[in-house]
């Protein structure tokens, strides 16, 4: 009953914790003094106290080590594994939980031994190994549907969710969490509903549907408020964070965020971390708190190496434990087949050879890794150089990275004449107030993809600001680049408006032409003639092109 409660209601939980302190003196069997122990530390774990619940799991093993009762030792090892792997501590967490399955087999309890291998599952998600993970996972679900278990089928289904939204195979995870909550609403059980919304509500945020997302999540909240679980409301905070800052509901996104921040800081959770931190990054340089933005961003980067450092160390210290075990039985097939005394001289000489290919293995194995964070880092700052070079509303270029390119087009030796074109939406001011921004930002978003698929291919674009995409087409002359510039202009009047307009109004667009040659114009003189021409098309009724020639 205290394991039962330990994950619903406190308070019955620690009445069952009094009861128990108050029968163990009279009991016989004294390693259920562990079982006290270990569903101490499982409410303590459910409302966020990890350290100390990883005292009470120590103190559970040690009871049931020093009264050789397997049972309470395999309970006590399962919960540490699992709060270990948690915590980062993988290579511990694997000892414990394995130790575990071996006593549950031992005492021919099947199902707790497949439940640990759920465990072992869940810790190869957390270091990475998602497709692992994904494989015990679906064997675990085969031999708990063949058992009839249906709360562990409910469990199995949302870690496989877990795995496949870590993935990001999103069809595959909707599925798997969709069939977690059918079993979990069979059951009654309101923790594990709770979990199964709050990943169809991140598949949700993944597929672009925010909405979606708020819905699943209001449920998962009056769920969560069942349970005494820290770490499934920061999950859930998180998510809404996500959902908010789609709809551009930045400041409610902002405390949804910083809410989870302060959970996971206190869980100690690495990888919740660095995400939430990102996506707090992104809130805050949409409302334009750039040092707040680069805070954040560099908090995200020490969470995000962190956990990649510590899960470099952990397939060390995994791949270290295995090779001492390997050799110890070598050693001790050695000892049973040769003399005491020839066997101690053949041991040393065996020793040195396994220590100096440990040695190498070893010097290998941390170039490799050395080599791996050397090259996150690289891709690390090569994200961010992205991101300085990107127009975050629409995802195209922004106007740095576009005359970045058109500097040099016109400064190479012996290239022909070069065009550029200004493409500005009409009446942009008035959809904004009209409908409102986010009506604003969609047409900026449809306008920049129709214009990615209807530059040349030679040719590239970007947003230069507001309402605004500079073209660039290379080697064009006069005549092409107005015919580049109807296709574009007849592009965006194709745009169906029926969802944002009832007035069946088109967006149009003016654009304003202007060729130069290399080693005559600058950009700064181009613009200043395709500025003009915008001007001149503004001035002759929009939605129309106009051309300046090139400089003399």
């Amino acid at each position: 009953m205290c394991d039962y409660y330990s994950e619903r209601d406190t308070a019955a939980a620690n009445a069952h914790l009094d009861v128990i302190a108050e029968l163990l003196p009279g009991v016989l069997r004294k390693g259920l003094g562990a079982g006290k122990a270990t569903c101490q530390g499982e409410v303590l774990e459910a409302r966020g106290e990890n350290s100390k619940a990883r005292a009470s799991y120590d103190e559970a093993v040690r009871i049931a080590t020093e009264h050789h009762d397997d049972e309470m030792l395999a309970n006590a090892l399962f919960s540490r594994g699992y709060l270990l792997g948690l915590q980062g501590n993988y290579s511990a967490g694997l000892v414990d939980l394995r130790r575990a399955q071996l006593l549950y087999e031992g005492l021919k309890m099947a199902h707790h031994a497949l439940t640990t291998l759920n465990s072992i599952a869940i810790l190869y998600n957390r270091m990475g190994d998602n497709a692992q993970a994904r494989d015990m996972y679906t064997r675990a679900l085969r031999a708990q549907r063949a058992a009839g278990m249906r709360r562990e089928q409910a469990v199995t289904l949302h870690n496989l969710g877990r795995a496949n939204e870590n993935l990001k195979d999103w069809a595959q995870a909707r599925e798997a969490f969709s069939a977690s909550l059918a079993i979990c609403r069979e059951l009654g059980y309101a923790r594990g509903q709770a979990y199964a919304l709050r990943g169809l509500a991140m598949v949700a945020n993944a597929l672009g549907e925010p909405r979606g997302a708020l819905v699943s999540l209001e449920q998962a909240e009056t769920l969560q408020s069942q349970t005494p679980d820290a770490r499934l409301k920061a999950q859930i905070l998180l998510a809404r964070g996500m959902a908010l800052a789609s709809l551009d509901r930045l400041p409610e996104s902002i405390v949804a965020l910083e809410g989870a921040l302060e959970i996971f800081h206190h869980s100690g959770a690495l990888g919740e971390l660095a995400t939430t931190y990102t996506h707090l990054a992104s809130v805050h340089s949409r409302m334009g708190d750039w040092p707040g933005a680069y805070r954040d961003l560099m908090a995200s980067k020490e969470a995000s190496e962190k956990l990649l450092r510590n899960q470099l160390d952990q397939h060390f210290g995994m791949l270290k434990v295995e090779f001492d075990t390997a050799t110890k039985e070598k050693e001790n097939q050695l000892l049973m087949r040769e003399n005491e005394a020839s066997e101690k001289a053949l041991k040393q000489e065996r020793r040195v050879r396994h220590l100096q290919r440990a040695v190498i293995g070893l010097t290998v194995m941390l170039a490799a890794l050395l080599a791996t964070l050397a090259l996150y880092q690289r891709r690390s700052n090569l994200r961010m150089q992205a991101l300085a070079m990107t127009d975050e509303l629409t995802g195209v270029p922004n106007r740095r990275a576009v005359l970045a390119r058109l500097e040099p087009l016109l400064q190479a030796e012996g290239s022909s004449m070069c065009a550029i074109l200004i493409l500005d939406i009409d009446h942009f001011k008035t959809i904004n107030d009209h409908h409102g921004h986010p009506t604003g930002d969609e047409a900026l978003k449809i306008v920049a993809s129709r214009l990615r698929a209807a530059v040349p291919e030679d040719g590239f674009f970007g947003r230069l600001g507001g309402e605004e995409f500079l073209i660039v087409l290379p080697r064009a002359n006069l005549g092409t680049a107005k015919r580049v510039a109807e296709t574009l202009r007849e592009q965006v009047m194709s745009i169906d408006t029926a969802t944002w307009f009832t007035d069946q109004r088109r967006i149009t667009a003016s654009v304003g032409v202007a060729v130069g040659r290399a080693g005559v114009d600058t950009p700064s003189t181009m613009l200043q003639r395709a500025d003009a021409a915008l001007y001149s098309a503004k001035r002759a009724g929009r939605n129309c092109v106009r051309t300046e020639p090139a400089v003399a």
